[in-house]
């Protein structure tokens, strides 16, 4: 029996300094940032040119600017070209994060002022200029019967719609829906309201209310229903485009038919893309004024029934609070506009949850 002996394999030797390339210190980078912004504060503010936003962009440029050259110096121009082009992708970052986190910031700041029970368990009904209670409890109730209701129209519709054009669709017809839903995308809310008041509130409504014209809820969903049909559809479009075609081809291989094949195949696989859009549109609709001003009136009162009567939303009563000559109002508004905006937070997590249990389970 003969063994063989594997050589050690020696470690290469170290090179030597003259070849190792240099580079800038870890702490280069974060130092050349404070001073940047340094130096821009002491502009800004010594010529009393602007504020605080100003500093941050002039800072930026600033911090690009003498990371180039200081890259330049230490590791050549082709590191600094990288390092810039990295450092600019991340200043575009923060630059588009800090108003979003501003207004995050000011909304928590100054909508918790209203965070009591009285505010989401009263209206404004009999509540004057200088009464400092009052509430949202109608217009949350106006909220989310419209926005129901304009879900509970635009969805079947969109998806139904867009499924036509990806999967039968096809020629002149088709090109002429998807035509009119990208024009649809465009058109402005009050549009939109004067159309339903002009159509449902001036010509049908009388039908139905002895001759008189009557505002309601129902009219302010139908508008809110235009709004969202075309980002349902143009969405759902996309995402189906996506699914692969192999996945269709086994089906039909199969022997499945072509409508249960998109039921069972198509859908759900594009299901978290179609949730997704969903809940853009309905973010658009609840924060909509000029529709439900239009056509539903508003109102300081509850009103349970969305087919009789004004009814009122959270983006009208801020609005209508940001107006009001009282120095309890603007508490109101600001409370109200927090409570839309942790109201869609909740929808679209609830949404996002309830598509990706469905997509697992299967």
């Amino acid at each position: 029996m003969t063994t063989t002996l594997t050589p050690r394999r020696s470690r290469p030797p170290a090179q030597p300094d003259s070849l190792r390339a240099r580079r800038l210190p870890g702490y280069a980078a974060p130092a050349l940032a404070v001073a940047a912004l340094l130096v821009a504060a002491g502009i800004v503010y010594g010529v009393d040119l602007g504020g605080p936003v100003l500093v941050v962009v002039l800072g930026a440029v600033l911090y690009l600017t003498g990371l180039f050259v200081a890259a330049n110096a230490v590791e050549g121009r082709r590191s600094a070209r990288n390092r810039f082009w990295s450092a600019l992708i991340h200043s575009a970052l923060v630059l588009a994060v800090l108003p979003l986190a501003s207004v995050v910031w000011t909304l928590v700041s100054k909508g918790t002022a209203r965070l009591d029970g009285d505010f989401f368990g009263s209206s404004m009904n009999n509540i004057g200029a200088r009464d400092a209670n009052g509430g949202a409890y109608h217009a949350i109730v106006g909220t989310l019967e419209q926005v129901g209701i304009a879900t509970a129209i635009t969805v079947p519709l969109g998806v139904l719609c867009a499924i036509y054009i990806v999967e039968y669709g096809r020629g002149r017809f088709a090109f002429t829906i998807r035509f009119f839903v990208d024009v649809m995308t465009g058109i402005p809310s009050i549009v939109t309201g004067l159309f339903v008041l002009a159509f449902w509130v001036l010509i049908v409504s009388p039908w139905f209310n002895d001759g008189q014209p009557g505002f309601s809820g129902f009219a302010a969903a139908l508008a809110l229903s235009v709004l969202m049909l075309p980002t349902v559809v143009r969405s759902t479009e996309e995402m189906l485009r996506l699914v692969p075609a192999p996945l269709r081809e086994g089906a039909y291989a199969l022997g499945v038919p072509k409508w249960k094949t998109i039921l069972r195949v198509v859908l759900p696989t594009a299901l978290p893309g179609i949730v997704t859009g969903i809940m853009l549109s309905i973010a658009r609709a609840a924060g909509e004024t000029a529709p439900v001003l239009l056509v539903a009136g508003g109102g300081a009162a509850i009103n349970f029934n969305p087919f009789e009567n004004n009814q009122s939303s959270l983006a009208l009563f801020v609005y209508q609070q940001a107006g009001e000559a009282s120095k309890y109002s603007p508490a109101r508004a600001w409370t109200a506009a927090l409570t839309l905006v942790v109201l869609v937070l909740v929808l679209t997590v609830a949404a996002k949850l309830l598509a990706r249990r469905n997509r697992l389970g299967r």
